[in-house]
């Protein structure tokens, strides 16, 4: 009887390993970009980091699941705007990134990727909002800020 139960504890405690191992990837992986680097692949040039230009995406379990960076370069005026995964990085996944300036519409790079989604827009002498989002399980998560600010 105790071999018995022995070996349905060990079971038991090799199924749990072995189910926590096959679904954490998708959350343990690093991201290997960072936000200018995203910027200046997708549209070039010298991006930085613009003053209140950060919000973690965090899902109502409390799981960080990306960050949205908004990037200003000031050699041309533009902003970008970057959701960085930090869920099922590597897996094809939904994110989206989304700006708008100022005396425009809201401008949205989404669709599902690897790593992140970004857009740029030609923000001189306005004011911008950005917003990014990924998909977690079956629902979208999101932050941003909704207010006017880094205007120039």
């Amino acid at each position: 009887m105790r071999g018995l139960t022995r070996r349905l504890a060990i079971s038991m405690l090799a199924a749990t390993v072995a189910a926590l191992t096959l679904a954490s990837p998708a959350q343990a992986a690093t991201n290997p970009f960072t936000a200018a680097q995203a910027c200046n692949n997708d549209f070039g040039g010298a991006w930085a980091y613009a003053s209140d230009g950060h919000r973690s995406i965090t899902a109502p379990d409390g799981t960080r699941v990306g960050d949205v960076y908004l990037m200003y370069n000031s050699a041309t005026a533009y902003n970008c705007v970057v959701t960085l995964k930090r869920v099922a990085v590597g897996s094809t996944t939904g994110a989206s990134a989304g700006v708008r300036v100022e005396g425009a519409s809201w401008a949205y790079d989404s669709g599902n990727f690897k790593y992140y989604a970004a857009i740029q827009r030609s923000a001189r002498d306005k004011c911008v909002m950005y917003e990014g989002e990924v998909l977690y399980a079956t629902s979208w998560q999101g932050a941003g800020r909704y207010s006017w600010g880094n205007c120039g």
